[in-house]
């Protein structure tokens, strides 16, 4: 009721960080349909997706995104640009730069990122530490942008830390963006003020991302191959010199601020979820070792699987398909403005300037489109299900958004995440310290809290085998103790026989027959120390 009268209510519940579950439940106890501003309301039908989304339907971004951006600007960024038109001409210039195509050529650039990554998690083994895997895996996402954007990594994962304090400033300009949107009006008086404290939130990231540009710059200077490499910085520099008047030096800057500022909370999110179900799956994450096992000897001698590659294993991608299903980035309805003639959605009509949206959350849990199961973690849902199922699924599968305005970095997103994940699946296990204490905060994105993780070593080398010990129970997915003896003979490791069990006393007690030996082809085999 409050709702009807005042937007009041809808900035509270914004602001409280957790208006992703409570989107799902209004939908559940008042229908299709809920009123969340007196002139704004989330829907939840597959069918809306296509008319609020849809291409030519005359539905553009709400007033709600101004937060995001500088009001003051002389070039308004791709993702809060609210003129269709603008956007897709701006969009156009860009294009190419985030194509698939165009970003293989940065493979190189992200696998130093994962190299790196790695030898951080090795250390972490190692030393036994719990560690919070949110924080190293946007650590990751974050280099990787610096890498591609900048042509540098802004050194999150060298130094171990974010000494600057970067990413509590991206939590600070999305908690400004989510609420104050709301009040989109207040933003540009808002904004003024946040200028006299530039070091802090939105203001903050702005300027960070400037000074990182500028030193940037300067470095290309005194490069004779910088018009020839591939990050972000030199051809957008590249298009600015060729056509200062299509596209003049605050677009270069806008193209980058959008990557740094979207670019790593976003990837971060979707790689924590990734790793969350498939580490509380077993039966899930086995299946997914052994479809990378396979690829690898089909490649031969490598360590790292090409990105093309990953797109032929069909159950990396539904693993992938499906952790975004249950946990996508955004947690706040998309915001469209009802065109001029009003439209009618889920047997409703809505009179023009209508405020309307679909909270992908809400979407991802639809019964009739996903099944009974909507809050399993089930990637065969996406290779067993008809073709007609798979199709409905993907149309409302939306965790880049939808439509002319899908997230313009998709491809940057996906290509970090089919390079990592197999590498970290194959070659370290992720144990949830205690799942229980996992928490989720919705500000606009839905960031993952107090996911902290153990990796212990999980390799031995033994007469050219390696013993893949992976101590987790299958029931509970705790940590779990192990004895092993190995006075084994070769003849017997060859045949791969051993005796071993582990028992879960933390938990349920259950014993759990350990994984069976498989020949690894990677030259550096870690021990797994004793727990």
């Amino acid at each position: 009721m409050a709702a009807r009268f005042s937007r009041y209510w809808y900035m509270k519940r914004v602001s409280e960080g957790n208006f992703h579950k409570l989107n799902i439940q209004l939908h559940r106890q008042h229908g299709p349909i809920v009123r969340i501003a007196p002139n704004q309301f989330s829907i939840d039908d597959p069918e809306a997706t296509k008319i609020i989304y849809g291409l030519a339907k005359g539905f553009v971004k709400s007033a709600w995104y101004k937060a995001s951006g500088d009001p003051f600007a002389s070039h308004t960024d791709l993702f809060t640009d609210l003129n269709p038109t603008r956007h897709a001409s701006n969009r156009r210039l860009v294009a190419n730069l985030y194509s698939a195509t165009s970003l293989r050529n940065m493979e190189g650039d992200v696998d130093e990122c994962i190299d790196m990554l790695v030898t951080r998690l090795d250390q972490l083994a190692e030393s036994r530490q719990a560690f919070d895997l949110q924080f190293w895996m946007q650590s990751y996402a974050f280099d990787v942008i610096g890498q591609i954007t900048l042509g540098k990594r802004f050194g999150i994962l060298d130094e171990g830390a974010d000494k600057d304090d970067i990413f509590g400033n991206l939590h600070e300009y999305l908690k400004y963006c989510a609420v104050i949107g709301v009040y989109d009006e207040l933003h540009r008086f808002l904004f003024w003020l946040m200028t006299k404290f530039p070091t802090k939130g939105l203001t903050g990231i702005g300027t960070f991302t400037v000074e990182q540009i500028e030193m940037s710059r300067n470095r290309r200077k005194n490069d004779p191959d910088s018009k020839t490499r591939m990050d972000f910085l030199s051809r957008t520099m590249g298009l600015h010199e060729n056509n200062p008047a299509k596209f003049p030096l605050p677009a270069v800057q806008s193209t980058c601020l959008v990557n740094i500022g979207a670019g790593s909370d976003t990837t971060s999110i979707s790689l924590c979820s990734i790793l969350y179900n498939l580490i509380t799956h077993p039966d899930a994450l086995q299946k997914l070792r052994d479809e990378i096992d396979q690829k690898l000897e089909e490649l031969g001698d490598t360590t790292r699987i090409p990105f093309k590659d990953t797109q032929a294993m069909p159950y990396l991608q539904a693993c992938i398909k499906e952790a975004l299903r249950l946990h996508p980035a955004t947690g706040l309805p998309l915001a469209r403005v009802v065109p001029q003639g009003g439209a009618t959605i889920s047997g409703t009509f809505f009179p023009q300037g209508t405020v309307v949206g679909i909270n992908t959350w809400v979407a991802h849990r639809n019964p009739q489109v996903f099944g009974e199961d909507v809050e399993a973690f089930r990637p065969e849902r996406w290779l067993d299900s008809d073709k007609q199922r798979v199709s409905e699924m993907d149309s409302c599968w939306m965790p880049f958004g939808a439509g002319s305005r899908t997230c313009i970095g998709k491809n940057i997103s996906l290509l970090e995440m089919n390079k990592l994940v197999p590498v970290l699946v194959r070659e370290f296990d992720f144990v949830a310290c205690d799942p229980s204490k996992g928490t989720h905060e919705d500000y606009w994105l839905v960031k993952q809290r107090n996911m902290m993780c153990m990796t212990p070593q999980s390799w031995k080398a033994i007469s050219g085998f390696a013993l893949n010990i992976r101590p987790i129970c299958r029931n509970c997915s705790m940590l779990v103790g192990i004895q092993l003896s190995m006075s084994v003979s070769t003849s017997a490791l060859n045949r791969l026989v051993y005796d071993a069990r582990a028992c879960c006393t933390i938990r349920c007690g259950n014993h759990i027959r350990l994984p069976q030996l498989k020949r690894s082809s990677s030259e550096s085999l870690r021990e797994k120390p004793s727990i």
